[in-house]
């Protein structure tokens, strides 16, 4: 395929557009499902991402972008990391200033980062990446981080290929089959590691397996805080839950669910790459302060 970004192959699909951006503006209505349910991320995550970017965490100045409630936002400043959180959708906004009221917090996007150039040590997607337009996304990545800094990101995968999840992926495929066109269509062209590499820069991977144990509901939630179950009718998601709650108790019939993953992450380092010009950059991260109370900075779009 020729180097065109996974927005761009939208446009060409008007009905997918309409999906893609449909199941972007549905996790306002999830948010805080959302923050109760989804997974972390192990510890040995963070270890890779200090040993690929070539420093500790511990008082880099970290950009995390789409952050979303804030679930890896809130690990990376527990491992000392003065972090801006960057997240344009006012739910997952407001969820994440409620948890994390010390962090300051930016509403914008990862394709036009409203901040200084060489401004960070790290920039960061958790469960992102695949919302922005890399031919955008990335020289802005680029832009605000300093030389010998990195852009990192990270998602989690369930595991589906075998036993009990294998088998709900299959039920769901059955339940969803038809109201959720978006999700074979982006697949193949979301691969952050694909997707970086097309921009022509050279990343490094790393993967790790882990799981977690939840309650039922716990795991319930969390599907249905998946964008594809979110754009659905309420009648419809709920139905289908129900339906995969009898069936899980049948596996656990203790009512906790072991649910395993896998953590990939792409960390690519700016070296020499050039800093854009002809654009004014509104904002910067000076000394810790809460970049939400900066309007004038921030063009009125903190939270």
């Amino acid at each position: 395929m020729p180097p065109q970004s996974h927005q761009e192959n939208h446009r060409q699909r008007p009905s997918q557009q309409f999906d893609h951006a449909a199941r972007a503006r549905s996790f306002s209505g999830v948010a805080a499902q959302y923050a109760a349910s989804r997974p972390g991320y192990p510890a040995e995550l963070f270890e890779a991402i200090e040993e690929r970017s070539g420093r500790s965490l511990s008082g880099a100045r970290v950009l995390d972008v789409g952050a979303g409630t804030g679930i890896a936002t809130a690990l990376l400043a527990a491992r000392g990391a003065e972090v801006i959180a960057v997240e344009p959708g006012p739910g997952m906004a407001a969820q994440l200033r409620a948890g994390l009221p010390g962090v300051p917090l930016v509403r914008a996007s990862g394709d036009a980062l409203p901040f200084r150039a060489a401004a960070f040590d790290l920039v960061c997607y958790a469960q992102a990446w695949h919302w922005t337009d890399p031919a955008r996304s990335v020289p802005e990545a680029m832009r605000v981080l300093r030389p010998g800094g990195a852009l990192a990101l990270w998602w989690n995968s369930p595991r589906r290929d075998t036993g009990w999840a294998a088998e709900q992926d299959a039920r769901l495929a059955r339940r969803l089959l038809g109201r959720d066109p978006g999700r074979a269509a982006e697949a193949p062209d979301a691969d952050p590691d694909v997707l970086v590499r097309r921009q022509g820069l050279n990343p490094t991977s790393w993967v790790a397996e882990w799981t977690r144990s939840v309650p039922l509901d716990t795991h319930l939630a969390m599907l249905g805080s998946h964008s594809r179950f979110a754009v659905l009718d309420p009648a419809v998601s709920a139905a289908i839950l129900e339906d995969e709650r009898a069936a899980l108790l049948d596996v656990f019939p203790d009512g906790i669910v072991r649910e395993e993953y896998r953590v990939q992450l792409t960390v690519t380092s700016r070296t020499d790459t050039p800093t854009p010009t002809g654009r004014t950059d509104v904002g910067a991260h000076r000394g810790g302060r809460d970049a939400s109370n900066d309007r004038s900075a921030y063009d009125g779009r903190s939270a």
